[in-house]
C-alpha cells in the first residue's frame, strides 16, 4: 500500500472520523480516489494535516466522459447545490488533466459545455476570487504505448473543498533548515512519518536516532513536546564535518535546538542527550512516550556503534584529568532493531506508535524479517524503492499490550524470525547491488542473478 493511503488512514484514525476509501479507483495508475466521509468538516480536518493528498473535493459528478458527468450533476437535489451556483455566487470552473495535455481551447469547450443555458450555474465567473471554485478532472491511462489514449479512462467534476499541506515541505525543506547531517530525513517523509505516529498536541515524542533532529521537527509541528538520544557526540555539538558543500565549519550555534527555534517550536523542545539508544537502564521506571519515531542508521554514510560493555573492553589508565570518552564498538543491524522494539514495549504507552525506516535487500526480502515483539503489533508496512535491488520498509507499530516485568518470569523480548543480516551487514549487501548493477549496466547483458551469485 502506498505512502499516500497509509497517511489518510492514519489520519482519520486520529481524528476518529470514519470513512471509505475506494482504493480501486487508483488501479491503472489514477491520482484520484474517492473518500466517502460524514461531513465537510471532517474533510477540512484531514487535509489540514495531509502532505501527500494535493486537494480534496466534493464529488458532484463522475463517468467516463464529459456527457455522463453533466447528467449527473442535472440530478442533483437542487438545495444541495443552490447555494453554491446561485445568481448571487461568483465561480470559476478548472480543467486538470493526468498524463494528457489539453489546449486552452480544448479547456474552454469543456467549461462552456457545463455552463451552457439550461446548466444548474446562474452565478457570475470570477477567475481570480470566486466565491465557489470547481473542478473538472480527466485521467488518461497509456494503451501499452508512450502515448496516452485519446479519451479519458475517468472524468471527474466536483466543488473544491480544501487543499493538502505540500505547502509544508517548501516551508521545512532542508536546504533552508540551520543545522542538518549526512543522513537528514527530508520534510515530506518527516511529516509522514509523524502522521502515521498520529502525533497531537502535548504528546510526547522520542527520536532515539536523533542525527539532527529532521523528525522532531515534524512532530513538534503537531504540537508535541519532543526529545531525543544520538551517540554521536560530535554532531550534536557542531563539531563533526559539515554536511552542506563549500562549508568549511559548522557553526557554533548549530544544534537540534536552533532547529526547533528557527521554526518558532522551541517552547516544544525538551532536550536532546548524548546517549547510547541500547541503554535503556538510563530511563527512570514508569517513563512512557505517545510516540517514537526514529530512523536507525544503516551503516551506509553513518556507522551504527554502540557503547561497548565495561568487561569487555579494555580499560586504558591516564592521567586523572583528562578528559574521556567511551569505546565503541559495531552494532549489528538485527541488534539495532530488537533493542528498538524493546524500548518502545517498555516506554511507549498503551496505545502509542512506534514508526521507523527498515533497510532491505529486495533479493532476500520477507515479511519474516520484520522485528517482532509481544506487545507490539504491526499496523503498516510499506515499500520505499531507492534501486533496482536496495528499498526500506517504513514501517508502523501499536503498542496493544503493557510490558510487564515481575521478576517471576522471562521478560517479554523482540525477536527476527528470519534476520535480513545475519550472515551479512546491509553495508555488504548495499555495495554488492551498486556493484552487481554497474556490472549489468557496462556488460549489457549480465543478469542480476548472475550478479549476486558471483
Amino acid at each position: 500500500m502506498g505512502y499516500d493511503r497509509l497517511e489518510i488512514k492514519s489520519i482519520l484514525s486520529l481524528l476518529g472520523c470514519p470513512a471509505v476509501l475506494k482504493e480501486n479507483d487508483l488501479k491503472d495508475g489514477s491520482p484520484f480516489m474517492e473518500v466517502q466521509l460524514s461531513s465537510e468538516t471532517a474533510a477540512k480536518a484531514l487535509m489540514q494535516r495531509t502532505v501527500l493528498s494535493k486537494r480534496l473535493y466534493e464529488l458532484w459528478g463522475e463517468g467516463s466522459n464529459l456527457l455522463e458527468v453533466k447528467e449527473q450533476i442535472k440530478q442533483l437535489p437542487k438545495d444541495s447545490v443552490e447555494p453554491y451556483t446561485n445568481e448571487c455566487s461568483s465561480f470559476r470552473i478548472v480543467v486538470e488533466t493526468f498524463n494528457k495535455k489539453l489546449s486552452t481551447s480544448d479547456k474552454i469547450k469543456r467549461i462552456e459545455q457545463l455552463t451552457e443555458p439550461g446548466s444548474v450555474f446562474c452565478g457570475q465567473i470570477n477567475l481570480s476570487q470566486p466565491d465557489n471554485s470547481f473542478h473538472l478532472l480527466e485521467f488518461y491511462h497509456f494503451e501499452g504505448t508512450s502515448q496516452p489514449a485519446n479519451k479519458p479512462s475517468k472524468v471527474y467534476f466536483g466543488r473544491w473543498v480544501s487543499d493538502g499541506q505540500r505547502d509544508r515541505i517548501r516551508q521545512y525543506h532542508l536546504q533552508n533548515r540551520h543545522f542538518i547531517a549526512n543522513t537528514s530525513m527530508d520534510a515530506c517523509l518527516s511529516m509522514v512519518m509523524a502522521n502515521l505516529a498520529q502525533v497531537k498536541d502535548n504528546d510526547f515524542v522520542l527520536d532515539p536516532f536523533v542525527g539532527s533532529g529532521s523528525l522532531l521537527v515534524a512532530s513538534a509541528h503537531y504540537g508535541a513536546y519532543v526529545a531525543g538520544t544520538d551517540i554521536d557526540y560530535l554532531l550534536l555539538h557542531a563539531r563533526a564535518k559539515p554536511s552542506r558543500a563549500k562549508q568549511k565549519a559548522r557553526s557554533r550555534d548549530e544544534s537540534v535546538r536552533s532547529n526547533l527555534k528557527q521554526y518558532g517550536f522551541e517552547s516544544k523542545y525538551i532536550d536532546v542527550l548524548v546517549a547510547d539508544a541500547s541503554r535503556h537502564k538510563m530511563w527512570r521506571e514508569g517513563c512512557h512516550f505517545d510516540a517514537i519515531v526514529t530512523d536507525p542508521p544503516y551503516g551506509i554514510r553513518e556507522s551504527a556503534a554502540k557503547i561497548v560493555n565495561v568487561k569487555d573492553s579494555e580499560v586504558k589508565s591516564t592521567d586523572e584529568c583528562a578528559q574521556r570518552y567511551p569505546q565503541k564498538a559495531q552494532y549489528q543491524l538485527g541488534d539495532i532493531f530488537k533493542d528498538l522494539l524493546n524500548f518502545a514495549a517498555k516506554f511507549l504507552r498503551r496505545g502509542g506508535r512506534l514508526v521507523y525506516w527498515l533497510p532491505i535487500y529486495k533479493p532476500d526480502y520477507h515479511e519474516s524479517n520484520i522485528p517482532q515483539h509481544p506487545c507490539l503489533e504491526v499496523e503498516s508496512n510499506c515499500e520505499q524503492p531507492l534501486s533496482t535491488t536496495i528499498s526500506r520498509r517504513l514501517i508502523t507499530m501499536v503498542k496493544t499490550e503493557d510490558y510487564t516485568n515481575n521478576g517471576e518470569q522471562e521478560e517479554p523480548q523482540a525477536s527476527i524470525p528470519v534476520d535480513h543480516y545475519e550472515c551479512e551487514t546491509f553495508r555488504q549487501k548495499y555495495f554488492r547491488a551498486v556493484e552487481s548493477e554497474a556490472s549489468a549496466t557496462k556488460g549489457g547483458g549480465s543478469t542480476r542473478e548472475e550478479s549476486v551469485d558471483s
